[in-house]
């Protein structure tokens, strides 16, 4: 199960991505990210899937904190 969902998060990072906005590039990555720390914490698919939520959010909350000119790491 693990690496079906992986497989899929990695897939769909892979497609599409020249159209999207930087909020929505940022929301993927978070949620790559996320599906990925969720899986290593809890073991289990619903881990992946929390953590994936999480990440979105948090990548588009990043997003949008850079935007209003405070760059993160500066």
């Amino acid at each position: 199960m693990k690496k079906l969902i992986l497989g899929l998060i990695l897939g769909l990072m892979l497609v599409g991505c020249s159209n999207m906005t930087s909020r929505e590039k940022s929301a993927l990555v978070g949620a790559g990210a996320g599906a990925l720390v969720g899986t290593a914490i809890s073991g289990d698919s619903k881990g992946a899937l929390i953590g994936a939520g999480v990440g979105a959010l948090g990548g588009a909350a990043v997003d949008n904190y850079n935007k209003k000119g405070n760059v993160l790491g500066n």
